[in-house]
């Protein structure tokens, strides 16, 4: 075979359709937009409409809603705890705080609080101070003499709130 004898499947390109060119052409004088109006005008797409039928969004039934109260909590598993720990970036002397998770580089930011995730296994005893944590995480660090201060998260000022519901 030679690239001049290479062609296409039989049926996969079509020619466009020239509308507006004459009666005889069945695409002429509205050009397939039907009669006056909204939709017979350049750059419309009614969004969601059906042509009167009820649509979809409105055929479906509401369900659930946005809580503005829900705290946005930053996980860290054990797994990582330990990598950092091992690395030096991290103090296993001191007590561990979402400040200094965020300066040994595991967070970007606290945002409500650090959520301690069981993912993983931890060798060094530790004490961790975070706003949440699973009970496999906190059973993982007792286990090796450590603890898991649980501090209630700061609660969302107005400010928060507004930001939210943003």
């Amino acid at each position: 075979m030679k690239l001049n004898q290479l062609s296409d499947n039989p049926g996969a390109r079509k020619s466009r359709i020239r509308i507006g060119r004459g009666i005889g052409s069945g695409k002429g004088k509205t050009g397939g937009r039907g009669g006056k109006g909204q939709t017979a005008r350049s750059g419309v797409a009614v969004k969601g409409f059906e042509g009167g039928q009820m649509p979809l969004f409105r055929r479906l039934p509401k369900k659930g809603f946005n809580n503005i109260f829900r705290l946005d909590l930053v996980e860290v598993n054990l797994g990582r705890l330990q990598a950092a720990i091992e690395a030096k970036r991290l103090d296993a002397s001191k007590t561990v705080t979402g400040e200094a998770l965020v300066a040994a580089g595991l967070l970007s930011r606290v945002r409500d609080g650090v959520r301690l995730l069981g993912k993983g296994e931890l060798k060094t005893k530790v004490t961790i101070e975070v706003a949440g944590a699973s009970k496999s995480a906190v059973a993982a660090v007792e286990k090796l003499g450590g603890s898991v201060i649980v501090k209630a998260p700061k609660p969302k000022t107005d400010e928060t709130k507004a930001k939210a519901k943003a």
